[in-house]
């Protein structure tokens, strides 16, 4: 059975996770609408994780007894400056996740939730991968500057991360 504090805290990462998706949506349609679509099928993947993320705080709810509860979502972003500024957003904002992420570690040692304590084991792994991967983009990026065709090149590579849903028609 989960206390208050740690459902609510829960449902809270739930909808944070939730907003990642649709963030990571808006910046895919940011990327599409700049004719970079391997950039734009990177995000889209990125945001499919992050609904599946949201999915395992659901389904961990439920499955220890609490409610899970949606909560608004704000409208995220729509245009960034370059791919560059895309992508230290997207650092940025993974950076926060793995504070909300240890915040909420911190809130389950703190009321001995020993299983939320194992089951947020596997976000603070996937948290250095998030942080790793969106921080090598960038740092890709910066290298580029100015080179289109360095950045023809890095769209072409972006592409080859799919999503494992099939093409719609």
């Amino acid at each position: 059975m989960l206390s208050e504090k740690i459902e609510s805290a829960l449902n809270a990462q739930l909808n944070a996770e939730t907003y990642s998706a649709y963030l990571y949506f808006s910046m895919s349609t940011y990327f599409r609408s700049i004719n970079l679509d391997g950039f734009a099928s990177w995000m889209f993947t990125q945001a499919i994780e992050e609904l599946a993320h949201a999915k395992k705080f659901h389904d961990f709810i439920f499955q220890r007894g609490g409610r899970a509860t949606l909560a608004q979502i704000d409208g995220p972003p729509v245009e960034w400056a370059s791919p560059e500024s895309a992508f230290q957003d997207t650092l940025n904002h993974e950076q926060k996740v793995t504070g909300l992420i240890n915040s909420l570690v911190d809130t389950a040692i703190q009321e001995s939730d020993h299983a939320t304590h194992i089951f947020l084991q596997w976000f603070v792994t996937e948290q250095v991968e998030e942080e790793e991967t969106a921080g090598g983009v960038l740092q890709q990026l910066k290298q580029l500057g100015s080179s289109q065709n360095g950045l023809y090149m890095m769209d072409r590579e972006m592409a080859k991360r799919g999503t494992g849903y099939p093409a719609a028609e």
